[in-house]
């Protein structure tokens, strides 16, 4: 929590008790007895509602919508204890360490296929198969990193288990972008980044129809962006809310409209460019006792692993987390491979039948 929240135009008893309640969720190493209680009812007891209502309530409305009492405190933890005052960026982007991860991964003699579609997967004489083009190849081992929905679909043969129920209970929102290239600068304070209140999980009902405007040039010059200032829209939706149905020229439009609060200058003229990203799968929904309800890495088919950003929890989704998870299910693979070829060179040989 940044130290200018004590700025907030708030009671004294009601800002005192923000901070307090703050500097906790801040200090605190122990989550695990908060994922027994929702960040709604954590907040109303310790925080109160005022500070509640002005602060985290508009965040949490913004983020989850109609599911916004429903998420765990632990969650909130996460957000808060794991930041500090200070961003970073790769340079380039994160598309420039992909490219040198997979030329690294390529000189190592592997192989990897874009855009390639994957049909099913399933097992062929007991070891994992990929469906591609109609044809099963096999493998010794799969990682899947689709959204749960997905994994269901592509693997038939969990359906009928236990890991199956599991992937069924987890819920998630997805996420969209509307990214304006303009040619004069939309927040000409300076400002680079603002969370937006969220009223109601109805946008139409509230002010702002998405959760950030983050005027990236605001930050890294915009000589890196051929010159043009760059704002970035963002949201979080429910996968069959109106946004993943509108076309991609009306969601533009829908956002676009709403720039003029932000800068009662700003024109339509203004843009340049813009592009609109949308992904269903994007941000896991952690409920009461949320640990208790993930899925392991294993799934029942032999070979075949999950690992997505519904089990990085407590942390919330990111690119340093999935490393992590990455390196953990990699582990994993190892350690089972090395069992299998342990138990392998353990079994006694059955003796051959003497020649008559």
């Amino acid at each position: 929590i940044s130290p200018s929240a004590l700025f907030l135009p708030l009671p004294p008893l009601a800002k005192l008790r923000f901070g307090l309640a703050g500097a906790f969720v801040k200090l605190t190493p122990f989550w695990q007895p908060l994922e027994t209680v929702t960040a709604h009812a954590w907040f109303m007891r310790y925080m109160g509602q005022t500070a509640y209502d002005k602060f985290f309530r508009p965040l949490l409305i913004g983020k989850f919508g109609v599911e916004y009492e429903r998420v765990n405190m632990a969650w909130m933890w996460a957000r808060v204890h794991a930041r500090s005052l200070r961003l970073g960026i790769f340079s380039g982007g994160f598309q420039a360490f992909l490219d040198v991860l997979g030329e690294q991964i390529q000189a190592q003699g592997a192989t990897i296929h874009l855009n390639t579609r994957v049909e099913q997967i399933s097992l062929v004489d007991g070891r994992p198969a990929l469906t591609i083009n109609g044809e099963a190849e096999i493998f010794d081992r799969v990682i899947a990193t689709t959204s749960p929905k997905l994994l269901l679909k592509l693997a038939p043969a969990l359906q009928q288990t236990s890991y199956a129920d599991q992937l069924r209970e987890l819920k998630s929102i997805g996420a969209l972008c509307v990214i304006f290239a303009l040619k004069d600068s939309l927040l000409t304070d300076g400002t680079y980044w603002l969370n937006l209140p969220a009223t109601s999980p109805d946008k139409r009902q509230t002010r702002f129809p998405f959760l950030a405007l983050v005027e990236h040039t605001n930050w890294l010059p915009r000589e890196h962006y051929g010159g043009d200032h760059i704002v970035y829209c963002g949201d979080y939706v429910a996968p069959d809310h109106e946004y993943f149905q509108l076309s991609e020229q009306e969601l533009a439009e829908r956002f676009m409209a709403t720039l003029r609060e932000f800068n009662p200058n700003f024109r339509p003229e203004w843009v340049r460019k813009w592009w609109v990203f949308r992904a269903p799968y994007a941000q896991p929904v952690p409920y009461v006792n949320h640990s208790q309800r993930i899925p392991a890495l294993a799934t029942p088919l032999p070979g075949v692993y999950w690992a997505s950003m519904s089990q990085v929890y407590p942390w919330d989704r990111g690119t340093n987390y999935a490393v992590e998870l990455g390196r953990r299910v990699a582990d994993m693979i190892l350690d089972d491979r090395s069992a299998a070829a342990d138990l392998s060179a353990e079994s006694p040989t059955t003796p051959s039948a003497p020649t008559p």
